[in-house]
């Protein structure tokens, strides 16, 4: 991804070369992704059909979150948009009103309110329209692909475009002087490659910015305990559904991807609260098909390193940081901190405003995501396990006690600084684990209730008949991009 979009954006002001081995291993897990990928992609000119069906793709309008609140209890915390303001009450806030007015408000799950959830409950898939007064101008969507036909899809796409590809493994760096900027990485084949600006995208190693720059770790386990991830995909069964489901077990959670010609599953967990083995056997027990290839295990640490532009050294990806991919970040964190780069792109010198104002909004793009993951955990009605118990007991970074204070109170919600998720996702997310505010903003009365009724009566109708008119998901894909036979087989 990084080579692509310096390609892209940057030409042959730069010459690029990717140092890259076959023999080392990578994550490669990371199959679902959160609408931005579509920016990206559009940056680097990708036809979207094509790409979908060349990475045995499909289409996400969301997460699934089951038995997240208590066993049995599931909600979806859809992409686009949730309902509709008026010129001066958000939808949020006309929500609250009408189910804190209704004894029984089934009707009127949050869920029904959003064109992305009911396509999604449904199994349908279309694009948002262009119309904003559509009511499927609010749907949004990402996808489900294979996360190593995609690197091998970006690789051809950059060495079409003049990026130089270096087969081989980094044995030393080599580093100046004074400055201690890496000077250049030297192979097992007795190669040098220089360079000026190198990124470090070595994975949980972080080989450059780790290793070499000696970044210390910020370690955030205390609010995310899970530190261990087994892998495993296995045959389609049933529908291919337009969404990632996520199912809290004993010690974590369990992940379902559908692609196009398998499923990716896998299991998050703690090991202070389950062994390796226990968590084999309940992932092989909850496959919905038979298993394809052996399990992955993987080991981590959720955090960042404490800056992750050091010297001429930029962490992307694992090298600079993790957060589990319960909210599917990992692939955005990987595109921010290119996006970033490409507005603070470095002369020789890689002088210091430049990096002190790539780590200040990393950092803090870090620690947004840190708070919307924690919440999962946190807010629940689960004390089955050690595990849930050890949830429900910690304590709140500050940052999101007071959103959490802040929304129990009236339901008020406040984007900070760009970040990442929405308000309708924080929205969706505290309702779908139950936290409901004890009232509502006062400027929702100026309605009255027979008013309120009617206008959320006829959005919920309109958005439900723009959905069901559209195809199934599995019809959409077969139609416009399916996988080529041959990859299939």
């Amino acid at each position: 991804m990084s080579a692509a979009a310096i390609a892209r954006l940057l030409g042959r002001t730069v010459a690029v070369t990717l140092v890259e081995s076959d023999a080392i291993g990578t994550v490669g897990v990371g199959e679902a992704t959160i609408p931005t990928i579509r920016d990206f992609n559009r940056l680097l000119g990708i036809d979207e059909e094509a790409f979908v069906g060349k990475t045995q793709g499909s289409f996400k309008l969301g997460i699934e979150f089951v038995d997240w609140l208590r066993p049995g209890h599931r909600y979806i915390h859809p992409f686009g948009t949730l309902g509709r303001d008026t010129q001066t009450i958000r939808f949020s806030q006309l929500w609250l009103k009408l189910v804190q007015e209704k004894a029984d408000a089934a009707e009127d799950a949050l869920g029904a309110y959003s064109a992305s959830a009911i396509a999604a409950r449904l199994g349908r898939f279309g694009r948002p329209e262009a119309n904003p007064n559509h009511p499927l101008s609010t749907l949004s969507y990402a996808f489900h692909f294979d996360a190593g036909l995609y690197a091998r899809y970006l690789r051809t796409w950059s060495e079409a475009r003049g990026v130089g590809r270096v087969e081989g493994r980094i044995v030393a760096v080599d580093r100046g002087g004074e400055s201690g900027f890496v000077r250049g990485v030297r192979l097992e084949d007795g190669s040098t490659i220089s360079g000026d600006l190198f990124l470090d995208c070595s994975g949980f190693r972080s080989l450059l910015l780790g290793e070499t720059m000696g970044e210390p770790f910020v370690d955030w386990s205390h609010w995310l305990p899970c530190d261990r991830a087994i892998a495993l995909p296995c045959a389609s069964a049933g529908d291919l559904l337009p969404y990632t489901r996520s199912t809290a077990d004993a010690a974590g959670w369990r992940w379902r991807i559908p692609l196009q010609h398998r499923t990716g599953n896998g299991y998050v967990y703690s090991s202070a609260h389950l062994g390796d083995d226990e968590a084999h056997r309940r992932l092989f027990d909850t496959l919905d098909g038979a298993p394809q290839g052996e399990p992955r295990q993987l080991r981590f640490r959720a955090g960042h390193r404490r800056n992750l532009w050091s010297g001429n050294v930029i962490g992307i990806g694992l090298a600079g940081g993790f957060l589990e991919p319960l909210e599917s970040t990992s692939i955005h964190l990987i595109q921010t901190a290119i996006s970033r780069l490409m507005l603070l792109f470095p002369d020789k010198s890689c002088a210091g405003p430049e990096r002190v104002e790539f780590n200040r909004q990393s950092v803090l793009e870090y620690a947004q995501i840190r708070d919307f993951l924690i919440l999962h955990y946190k807010a629940t009605e689960r004390r089955d396990t050690e595990f849930w118990q050890q949830c429900a007991a910690m304590t709140l970074p500050d940052s999101l006690r007071h959103k959490i204070d802040l929304f129990r109170s009236k339901g008020r919600l406040f984007r900070f600084q760009e970040e990442l998720f929405s308000e309708d996702s924080w929205l969706a997310v505290l309702i779908g684990q139950g936290i409901m505010p004890a009232g509502h903003d006062a400027v929702a009365d100026t309605l009255s209730a027979a008013e309120l009724r009617a206008q959320m009566t006829g959005l919920r109708q309109a958005l439900h008949r723009a959905v069901e008119a559209l195809p199934r998901h599995a019809d959409f894909i077969a139609r416009c991009c399916a996988a080529p036979r041959s990859a299939v087989s």
